[in-house]
């Protein structure tokens, strides 16, 4: 795409996208999630935020290259058909499918409506700056900094934002500055969230109403979203799951005061945005159907900028709920992703004791009950 990204009529409008986590057979509620939200915000820009694949799905087995290009043209169908830009970044479970992301790349390149922006590398894509001009697109006015966040470390634990990212931040930063003549506001995404991310919950005792268990460095603690987020509607069905280590990211992020909110995807369950040191922090829940979340709440997050004051910004989610009357097209499949636990750490906490086996019995049984009652 040629064409730079700018304001039009004084506004700009993102959808941010995360977690398809599709197969071969995409899944035809996640497509049919993307169009109906398109239709519904008309975004200006599409960010997918990672995992766009569920790389790790035996169906790429065997002719993957060619698979994983299937899946990703159905998946932008609804962009291309729409003539929507859009960028891409990559998360833990995309290249599992033994493809590299710089590959991957290629394939997304191919379609019409990619936006490279300025990566950071050819071998780190994902990694990337993004300037939207004004409305006469003559100057820059706002930024996007979309980082690839890696996935587990060899001790099993996601691993932080790496240093030589951090560096290019900030001499991305400081080019931009020199052009331009100032720091341009920013948001940024990437798949992972922050350490941080645990400083702007309430540690609960276990047995409070709604709090999740944590897991890695903050096992056996509990924890739930602030009162003023839980009022609005955010939720969070799953604790973080972020690097323990931290190399200041965060700390990069917020020393120029530019970057006013950073989004991420990776616990499908989870959806808020709460202001910590100056940047609204936030989650944004999966929109895939062949993949663990929330029902009909899966959604997709939007975020409107004015040009009359790029201070700030307003951001909502937008779910299947919003936007149909929502009947799933694989009712058992759904109703087993939905309650099963999300993670393998949960599989292992509760497989001594038998729950997993018995609840994925009983999901199985239930699910096949409502789809008998459903042909009757």
């Amino acid at each position: 795409m040629n064409e730079p990204l700018r304001f039009k009529n004084g506004s700009f409008t993102l959808m941010q996208i995360t977690d398809t986590q599709e197969i071969h057979t995409v899944n035809p509620d996640t497509v049919k999630l993307i169009s109906l939200a398109l239709d519904r915000v008309k975004p200006d820009l599409v960010v997918f935020t990672g995992d766009q694949l569920k790389g790790y799905s035996p169906t790429f087995k065997g002719d993957t290259r060619r698979k994983i290009s299937r899946t990703i043209a159905d998946l932008l169908r609804p962009l291309e058909d729409r003539k929507i830009p859009f960028c891409v970044t990559f998360g833990n479970h995309d290249n599992n499918c033994g493809v590299s992301n710089t590959r991957q790349m290629e394939i997304y390149a191919s379609h019409a409506g990619f936006v490279a922006g300025t990566q950071r590398s050819k071998d780190d894509p994902g990694t990337f700056s993004l300037q939207l001009k004004d409305s006469l697109g003559k100057r820059d006015v706002f930024n996007l900094y979309v980082f690839d966040s890696g996935g587990k470390g060899e001790d099993g634990v996601y691993q932080p934002l790496t240093p030589d990212r951090i560096d290019w931040f900030r001499r991305e930063r400081e080019r931009l500055y020199v052009e331009n003549g100032a720091y341009l506001p920013s948001l940024v995404f990437q798949h992972i969230p922050l350490p941080e991310y645990y400083d702007i919950l309430r540690r609960v005792a276990k047995g409070t109403k709604g709090a999740v268990e944590a897991f890695y460095k903050h096992e056996g603690e509990y924890y739930v979203l602030p009162d003023e987020a839980i009022a609005r509607g955010d939720f969070m069905l799953e604790s973080p799951a972020a690097p323990d280590d931290n190399t200041g990211e965060l700390d990069a992020l917020a020393e120029k005061g530019d970057v006013l909110g950073f989004y991420v995807g990776h616990d499908h369950i989870n959806s808020f945005s709460i202001e910590h040191r100056g940047i609204q922090l936030g989650y944004t829940q999966g929109c895939g159907f062949h993949t663990y979340g929330p029902g009909g709440k899966r959604g997709v997050r939007v975020f409107t900028l004015k040009e009359s004051d790029l201070s700030t910004f307003e951001t909502h989610t937008v779910t299947m709920e919003d936007l149909c009357a929502y009947q799933p097209a694989k009712p058992v499949t759904e109703f087993v992703l939905t309650h099963m636990p999300s993670s393998p750490r949960q599989v292992l906490k509760y497989v001594p004791h038998g729950i997993v086996l018995t609840g994925a019995a009983t999901a199985l049984s239930i699910g096949a009950a409502l789809i008998n009652k459903k042909k009757k």
